[in-house]
């Protein structure tokens, strides 16, 4: 990220909160919701299709849990509506209770009872009205998910301080699908677990998810965790929704520099927009529709700016972060020449932030040369 003066930041803009689908299995529309004088949501527009997975991503406070809350039927929503395939569940006069809703909850803790098994845990979610054959009937419907679940059916005898912590949220979720949901609501159920485990649960808990068929809504704060786990990622700030899309467009096509920065590591600078070209510290970047002409903030990924031996840039490295596989060098780029006669373009001297694989060449001191791979995006300048 570019460091630059605080002032010189434009102020964050609420872009369009509806995201249209087919076959549309959640519907929220202008949805709020208050505790005391305080606005949590402020007007929450949300279309989720049938069998899909969104990811709710956003700061600590922003409404997300709230919001999912409200679709399970744990909250009234102050006005708005909520509705499940095409039947209102909340608002309108309309208020069907959690019971009713077809809706699986797995909480941030799994929220397992410590004092029974983890069969006596997993038959707690069964209907049993519904099996036939008694305690025979519960046992197999039991091994059932335990093995949706991938777990070993020894487990089904463990307490659940016994299990590992992604064991315990995979218990949480059979509990669950026991159910037979049609929606599943998932309050960052991988958030306690170190990050290994937590990247093999999340892939495992998508995978039975995905086969169930079951229409899946994960509320994060983990930005890496929303863009790899859903088909859509909604992006929530202030308890409105900022923008909505699929991963790849909603990471390289942000709506505002807020949530640019929010979703990842971004290189701000100030350019010239002529056309659809922006001219800046980095050179001439194409910028796919532009919002406005002339002094714009043109944003790039760290991943965009490469380090090229016939690269037209050139900076110093000022230090480096290590990672292992990966290096964060931050760069001081050249300051700009002026050139007689020559249009005077914003930029010069910045300092920028970019990652590399090969830690021997960006040594701080070494001066290097840089190229530009893709488009940038243009947000205008806020007053």
């Amino acid at each position: 990220m570019t460091e630059q003066s605080p002032s010189r930041l434009p102020a964050p803009r609420i872009a369009a909160s509806v995201a249209p689908t087919t076959n549309p299995h959640l519907d929220i529309a202008e949805v709020t919701k208050n505790f005391g004088a305080q606005a949590v949501l402020k007007g929450v527009n949300l279309s989720v299709a049938k069998g899909g997975t969104t990811a709710i991503v956003g700061p600590s406070g922003s409404g997300k849990t709230t919001l999912l809350r409200l679709i399970a039927g744990f909250e009234h929503p102050a006005t708005g509506s909520i509705s499940l395939n095409g039947k209102t569940v909340a608002g309108n006069g309309v208020w069907v209770p959690a019971h009713k809703r077809q809706v699986g909850y797995v909480a941030q803790d799994g929220a397992l009872f410590p004092h029974l098994t983890v069969g006596q845990n997993i038959a707690f979610g069964l209907d049993r009205s519904a099996l036939d054959g008694g305690r025979r009937a519960v046992k197999s419907r039991v091994q059932e998910l335990l093995d949706m679940v991938s777990l070993d059916s020894d487990m089904a005898k463990r307490r659940p301080h016994q299990l590992s912590g992604g064991q315990q949220q995979r218990v949480a979720l059979a509990r669950a699908l026991a159910r037979e949901p049609e929606l599943m609501l998932l309050d960052e159920p991988f958030s306690a677990l170190d990050a290994g485990l937590r990247v093999a649960t999340r892939r495992a808990v998508a995978k039975v998810l995905s086969e169930a068929g079951v229409t899946t809504i994960l509320v994060t704060h983990d930005q890496a965790e929303a863009l790899s786990f859903a088909d859509q990622v909604a992006i929530m700030r202030g308890g409105k929704l900022a923008q909505i899309g699929n991963p790849f467009v909603v990471y390289t096509r942000p709506a505002d520099r807020a949530t640019a920065e929010f979703l990842g590591d971004a290189v701000i600078l100030d350019a010239w927009m002529e056309g659809s070209l922006a001219t800046c510290s980095l050179g001439g970047i194409p910028v796919r529709r532009p919002p406005a002409q002339g002094l714009v903030q043109l944003m790039l990924r760290p991943e965009q700016i490469r380090i090229a031996p016939d690269g037209p840039i050139r900076g110093v490295v000022v230090d480096t972060d290590y990672f292992g596989p990966e290096t964060t060098v931050r760069i001081k780029l050249a300051p700009r020449v002026p050139t007689p006669g020559a249009v005077e373009y914003p930029g010069g001297g910045e300092v920028i932030t970019i990652r590399h694989w090969n830690a021997s060449i960006t040594r701080p001191g070494t001066e290097l040369s840089l190229r530009v791979v893709g488009e940038g995006v243009a947000f205008p300048v806020e007053e």
